[in-house]
C-alpha cells in the first residue's frame, strides 16, 4: 500500500471512530430526552383513561388527533391496527432507547361497542433523533471527504518532491553529478533540496578532483619514467661505458703491471659508484630497508639520508614501545614521512624539521613540524598532500594540517592500533 493509501486509511478509521462515538453520545442523550417527554405525556394518558371510564361520550376523535406523544385509536369490534407506526429505522431506534412496556396500549371499552386504545407515541421525538443522526453522518462524511482531499493535495506536493529526489538520486547514481533539485515553497522541501544539491556539488567536486588527481598521477608516472630513463642513461650508463672501456684497456696493457693496478682501481671506483647509484634508485622505487628493519630504525636512516642530501636539520624523536606493524602499514607510514620531507624541501623554505612518532592511548601519533614560511589555510591540495591523505585513509587514521604565515607547517596523523591488528 502506498503512503497516501495508508494515510487515507488511518484518517478514515479515525473519522469512523469519532463518528461512532458521537452517535453513541447522541443516542444516550436522546434516550434521556425521550424518557422525559414520555413521562410528561403519561399524566395525559392517565387523564384520558379516567375520562374514558367516567365520561366516554366526551371523548371525540377531533379532540385527540393532535395530541403530542400520545396515540389514540377508536376501534370497532373485531378491528385491529395492522399498520405499525413509524418507519423501520424509527422502530429500531425506539427499541434501542425505550422499554417496550412504555409503548403498551391501554384499552377501554365504550358503550357503543367500540374500544378506545391510548398509548404513548415517541415517534415524533425519534424522528428528530433520526434527523440528528443523519445530519451527524452527513457532516462526518463531508468532513472526511474534505480531509481526504486536503491530505491528497498536501501529500501529493510532498510526494512530488520525493519523486524529484528519487529521480535526482537515479541521475547521480548514473554519474550525472550536475543534477540539481528545484526550489519549492515548502520549507522542508527547500531544506531537502539544499542538502541534495550540496551533496551533488560535493560529488561533482570530488569527481573533478579525482580526474585531476588521475591526470596528475599519469603525469607523475611519465616524469618518473623519464627520470628513471635519464638516470639509467646518463649516470649508470656512463659508469658501464667506463667499465667496459677500462676492461678493454686491461687487455691492451696486460704486460704493464703499474697501469693494470691503476686501471683496476678505477674499475673498483666505477663499480662502487654504480652500486651506489643502483641502491639510490632502488630506495626511491621501493623502501627495501623496511623488509630488514622495524619502522623506527628505517625512519632514522631516512631522516639521516635526507638531512645529508638537503642540508636541512632534521630531528627525529621516537617513543618507547613502538608497535610492530605489518609491512604494508610500515610502508604507508614510511612513504608518508618521505612525502612530508619532500614537501618541506620543495616548498617550506625551512631550516629545521622535527618528527615525533609515539604511542598515544590506543593509537599511534605522527607529528611533523617545520619552521618554514607556512601559508594561510585553506589551501587547495596538490598531488603530494592528496597522496598523504590517501595513505592516512589506508591506515585508518585522520590526517590534520595546521599552518600560519611565517610560522611553518604542522602535520598530525592519529592511527588507531586496533584497526591494524
Amino acid at each position: 500500500m502506498t503512503a497516501l493509501g495508508r494515510i487515507n486509511l488511518g484518517v478514515s478509521l479515525l473519522f469512523a471512530l469519532v463518528t461512532l462515538l458521537g452517535l453513541a453520545l447522541l443516542l444516550r442523550q436522546a434516550s434521556e430526552d425521550v424518557r422525559r417527554e414520555l413521562l410528561a405525556a403519561e399524566a395525559v394518558v392517565e387523564y384520558l383513561g379516567e375520562v374514558a371510564r367516567t365520561r366516554p361520550a366526551s371523548l371525540r376523535p377531533e379532540l385527540t388527533d393532535n395530541l403530542r406523544h400520545i396515540r389514540v385509536s377508536w376501534l370497532r369490534p373485531g378491528e385491529d391496527i395492522h399498520a405499525q407506526p413509524g418507519t423501520g429505522l424509527q422502530r429500531w431506534i425506539a427499541r434501542q432507547l425505550l422499554d417496550p412496556s412504555l409503548l403498551a396500549a391501554d384499552v377501554w371499552p365504550l358503550g357503543d361497542g367500540r374500544e378506545l386504545r391510548i398509548a404513548l407515541d415517541p415517534y415524533d421525538e425519534i424522528e428528530e433523533i433520526q434527523d440528528s443522526l443523519l445530519q451527524l453522518l452527513l457532516l462526518s462524511a463531508f468532513a472526511l471527504a474534505l480531509s481526504l482531499l486536503t491530505i491528497r493535495f498536501a501529500v501529493r506536493r510532498g510526494l512530488r518532491v520525493l519523486d524529484e529526489l528519487l529521480a535526482g538520486l537515479r541521475q547521480v547514481g548514473a554519474g550525472h553529478f550536475d543534477t540539481r533539485l528545484p526550489n519549492h515553497g515548502l520549507a522542508e522541501a527547500q531544506r531537502l533540496a539544499g542538502h541534495f544539491n550540496a551533496m551533488a556539488t560535493t560529488l561533482q567536486q570530488v569527481q573533478a578532483d579525482n580526474a585531476e588527481l588521475t591526470q596528475a598521477l599519469l603525469e607523475l608516472q611519465e616524469r618518473e619514467r623519464a627520470r628513471l630513463g635519464q638516470t639509467l642513461h646518463d649516470d649508470l650508463g656512463q659508469y658501464l661505458s667506463g667499465i667496459r672501456a677500462q676492461a678493454c684497456l686491461l687487455r691492451v696493457i696486460a704486460d704493464r703491471p703499474q697501469q693494470v693496478q691503476d686501471t683496476a682501481r678505477l674499475l673498483d671506483d666505477n663499480c662502487e659508484r654504480l652500486q651506489q647509484g643502483f641502491r639510490s634508485l632502488i630506495r626511491d622505487l621501493y623502501p627495501v630497508v623496511l623488509e630488514r628493519l622495524e619502522l623506527g630504525p628505517a625512519l632514522q636512516q631516512l631522516t639521516a639520508d635526507w638531512q645529508q642530501a638537503q642540508g636541512i636539520r632534521c630531528r627525529l624523536q621516537l617513543g618507547e614501545r613502538l608497535p610492530e606493524l605489518p609491512l604494508a602499514s610500515k610502508a604507508h607510514l614510511y612513504r608518508l614521512v618521505q612525502e612530508a620531507l619532500t614537501n618541506v624541501a620543495r616548498h617550506a623554505d625551512a631550516s629545521e624539521v622535527r618528527i615525533r612518532l609515539q604511542r598515544r592511548g590506543q593509537g599511534l601519533r605522527l607529528l611533523v613540524r617545520d619552521n618554514g614560511q607556512g601559508t594561510a589555510l585553506p589551501l587547495r591540495p596538490g598531488i603530494g598532500l592528496r597522496s598523504m591523505r590517501e595513505r592516512s585513509r589506508s591506515l585508518g587514521g585522520e590526517l590534520r594540517l595546521h599552518s600560519r604565515p611565517q610560522v611553518g607547517w604542522v602535520l598530525c596523523l592519529n592511527i588507531p592500533l586496533e584497526a591494524k591488528s
